[in-house]
């Protein structure tokens, strides 16, 4: 197995990681009988840690397709080297930093996380091209 396909693996690891604390953390927030129940109802925007947990989950969802396209891509067209592998590290290791990051509350660091992120997703799209 690859690098970058590990790597991958890591990342479906991460996204689980993001679902399971954001949705514990709803449920701490709103109860767990809000959890346990069809969700039917309107219930105000979680705040706090829930909130940011809920916000770094999405955000983690809308990044996940697009580095794993691009991973899948360069290993089906044997375009895998230097550029997939810094580009799936920088994602990988980025989105780990992100999340505690983002749970805390920490403004600057965060967004300079997620562009890190983004830098190696372009890393590996690069390489399909070069």
């Amino acid at each position: 197995m690859s690098t970058e396909i590990f790597l991958l693996a890591g990342s479906i690891v991460l996204g689980f990681v993001h679902i399971v604390l954001a949705s514990h953390a709803a449920s701490w927030q709103r109860g767990y009988r809000w959890t346990a129940g069809p969700r039917d109802d309107n219930v105000p925007p979680l705040t706090g840690v829930a909130g940011r947990l809920a916000r770094a989950s999405q955000n983690f969802l809308e990044t996940f397709p697009f580095f794993a396209a691009a991973i899948l891509a360069a290993h089906v067209t044997g375009r895998e080297g230097v550029l997939t592998l810094w580009g799936a590290q920088l994602y990988v290791w980025a989105r780990l930093v992100y999340l505690p990051l983002y749970a805390f509350g920490v403004p600057l660091a965060r967004s300079l996380t997620w562009n890190v992120a983004a830098v190696g997703i372009f890393l590996i799209v690069a390489a399909l091209f070069v």
